[in-house]
């Protein structure tokens, strides 16, 4: 944890030193080298795919409410909707914890498999249980893949850029966004939403067998004596405070990025605009997303990862709420997801930059697959919430209200990181 006495990376600044000696989760490969970028490369093109299966639901929630005759609302679809967070917070408490007994590789590899496979069947659905149970497993591997993948990057790179390389790995959920929104636009009017979920067995066919070759395995043997990996450990002092700061700051971060990730469609597609325009402003917010990813790993290290947190927060819920409350034309609301983008996606990215600098590796994948565990709870009231809100008598930009309110919330929690970090330091000194 080497930058823990500086207050602007505070994160957990009663742990120990996040070193990675032979016994904790040395790599097999010399961090920095030519198998170990690419080995972050496929882990980062495995990540874009898991940001194409997880948003291809928000382009295709329409069709799946009009033209299946499978009795859906606004209601139901965000009930269907929820379903792959609940898969990918059994995914994330599951994979990280495994990742951190059984080895980074073997975790990626089985969650690129889940995801890729059971993405794919949702395209010969024939209902929406059998959709529904699809992509409930699919988000188990969804759910598994970001914290084991960010936990093999940390080992590869070296602590100097862990921090950088967290949050640039994470620009691949936006990126494959970005694809779902482009491809939904010229698949969907020329052959209906099922190839959209077709498109998901790239990952299986073409990214696994390349990872099981270039992939390198971490786990090494825990030295007698050695501090013991898993949640028993993570979740007493000295990480236990920061480790439910971080957990309540990503449910909250979470609620609103895949709350604006799965329904923006539905929420424009309600507030007039036609399938084009609507998937247009998903769009807008996932490359907004991808240049958040690029400017908070700037922020993040040269600031500090949790107060660049906190500005990137405020910006996303200012944002959101500004739609709301303002009648903006429509080239301000473009701009206003571009920066709800860069804040809700960009917040998260940080998070997880100061978890991945902060934990030693024996606890890196158990602390990121907590934190993005207890998020995906917030991930799955998301839709589910702004089903509700689209079914009733509210104005569909409502929903808006709602995920800049999770913003805001998120800014406040991070607050009370930066709190909690001043509070030990006057209780060592």
């Amino acid at each position: 944890m080497s930058r823990l006495d500086d207050e602007r990376t505070a994160a957990t600044p009663a742990a120990p030193p996040a070193t990675d000696s032979p016994s904790t989760g040395s790599p097999a490969v010399v961090p920095g080298s030519r198998q170990a970028l690419a080995a972050v490369a496929v882990c980062w093109l495995l990540v874009v795919c898991d940001g194409y299966d997880l948003i291809v639901y928000g382009s295709v929630q329409n069709q799946l409410i009009n033209a299946t005759g499978w009795g859906l609302n606004a209601a139901s679809a965000g009930t269907i909707g929820s379903m792959v967070f609940i898969g990918m917070m059994i995914g994330a408490l599951a994979a990280g914890r495994i990742a951190d007994s059984l080895g980074r590789k073997r975790a990626i590899l089985a969650c690129a498999l889940i995801f890729s496979v059971f993405t794919a069947a949702c395209a010969l659905a024939t209902g929406p249980v059998m959709f529904g149970a699809f992509r409930l497993i699919a988000g188990i591997g969804l759910g598994g893949l970001v914290p084991t993948a960010n936990a093999l990057a940390a080992e590869l790179v070296g602590p100097r850029w862990r921090a950088m390389v967290a949050t640039l790995m994470m620009s691949g959920v936006p990126i494959g966004g970005v694809i779902a929104a482009t491809s939904g636009m010229a698949v969907i009017p020329a052959a209906g939403w099922r190839p959209m979920f077709g498109i998901a067995l790239i990952a299986a066919v073409v990214l696994v067998p390349i990872g099981a070759r270039v992939i390198p395995e971490t786990l090494q043997a825990r030295a007698p004596g050695a501090e013991k990996a898993g949640f028993g450990t993570l979740l007493r002092a000295p990480y236990l405070g920061a480790s439910l700061l971080f957990a309540a700051a990503s449910f909250a971060t979470l609620f609103a990025w895949y709350g604006l990730g799965t329904q923006l469609p539905k929420i424009m597609g309600d507030s007039g605009f036609d399938l084009g325009s609507a998937l247009s402003f998903t769009l807008a917010l996932n490359l907004g997303a991808v240049a958040g990813s690029l400017i908070t790993a700037w922020a993040g290290d040269r600031f500090g990862p949790v107060p660049s947190a906190i500005i990137a927060a405020v910006i996303a819920g200012a944002a959101l709420i500004a739609i709301f409350v303002a009648d903006l034309p429509t080239p301000a609301v473009y701009a206003a997801l571009v920066l709800a983008g860069i804040g809700t996606h960009g917040t998260q990215c940080l998070i997880i930059a100061a978890i991945t600098s902060s934990l030693p590796a024996h606890l890196r994948g158990t602390g990121l697959g907590w934190a993005l565990g207890v998020g995906r709870i917030g991930a799955v009231l998301a839709p589910q919430t702004s089903g509700l809100l689209l079914a009733s008598a509210f104005s569909p930009l409502v929903s808006l209200l709602v995920f800049g309110g999770g913003a805001l919330l998120a800014a406040g929690t991070l607050l009370g990181v930066l709190g909690f970090v001043r509070a030990r330091r006057a209780a060592i000194a």
